[in-house]
């Protein structure tokens, strides 16, 4: 089993950046890919960003690409969503995964996160 456990999240005006992290614990990590959702208000969870173990190969979603980037630290056990430039729109619960295959679709991950909570004000 693996337990994860996202911080970092906030209010932010448009335009800001923060840093999201997500501590695994129970095993260790480096052997699954890694990813960050998102859900917005009354919309469904999307795909944000991966990383695969090693930290080599990562994937975005169009909306973030250049704006975000994921990272991972497989000594410290945890991930991490750079986010900068943020827009309105990137307002959402985050949710940190973990799974072994590792797409973009959230039947890929077998391990979540509660979740934490990204405002963005205009």
């Amino acid at each position: 089993q693996v337990q994860l456990v996202e911080s970092g999240g906030g209010l932010v005006q448009a335009g800001g950046s923060l840093r999201l992290s997500c501590a695994a614990s129970g095993r260790t990590i480096s052997s699954y890919t890694m990813a960050w959702f998102r859900q917005a208000p009354g919309k469904e969870r999307e795909f944000v960003a991966r990383v695969r173990g090693s930290g080599a190969s990562t994937v975005y979603a169009d909306s973030v690409k250049g704006r975000f980037t994921i990272s991972r630290d497989n000594a410290k056990n945890t991930v991490y969503l750079q986010m900068n430039s943020l827009k309105p729109e990137d307002t959402a619960v985050y949710y940190c995964a973990a799974g072994s295959f590792g797409g973009t679709t959230m039947s890929s991950y077998s391990y979540w996160g509660q979740g934490t909570q990204v405002t963005v004000s205009s």
